[in-house]
């Protein structure tokens, strides 16, 4: 039986360990919408996330698409993430992958309805500020060179489907 054909499968929940239990919050299948600060300024409604609890439940897995190519400054990739606890440094880690061959590993925190990711890196760092509600989650993405000067890249907004 494929996970499609059994929806238990796909959402279901976290193993009884409570810091993966908070990503409970997470799971599902989200509407996606990017608003971007061009000139003017630019919204792309067509796409979708989902959160799933991986076999197990230790690991999420999240995915969002479809690759926009007419994405302002470039394409909108598609994209696969693995989020997990790592208990030796007390934080969530999230391996990123997309369809252009870009991987990275990115920190994350989900901390009542205060959730981000962030990645320090050598000529481009990331961070993303977002709150998680019932039925929609909106956040910002941002982008540094210098890890120092930020500028806003795009904001989110995520509505579940029901």
């Amino acid at each position: 039986m494929s996970k499609d054909d059994n929806p238990q499968i796909r959402y279901q929940p976290a193993e009884s360990n409570p810091t993966l239990k908070k990503l409970d919050a997470l799971v599902g299948e989200w509407k996606m919408e990017l608003h971007v600060p061009t000139d003017p300024p630019t919204v792309i409604s067509d796409l979708w996330t989902t959160f799933e609890w991986m076999e197990g439940g230790r690991f999420l897995v999240w995915q969002w698409g479809p690759a926009r190519p007419d994405f302002p400054g470039g394409l909108f990739p598609a994209a696969h993430s693995l989020i997990g606890h790592e208990e030796s440094v007390e934080k969530y880690l999230m391996h990123y992958f997309d369809s252009r061959g870009v991987a990275r590993l990115l920190e994350m925190s989900l901390e009542g309805e205060a959730w981000k990711i962030w990645r320090s890196s050598p000529g481009f760092s990331q961070r993303f500020k977002g709150t998680v509600r019932d039925n929609v989650m909106t956040g910002f993405w941002e982008k540094s060179s210098d890890g120092t000067s930020w500028e806003l890249d795009f904001e989110m907004v995520f509505t579940k489907e029901t």
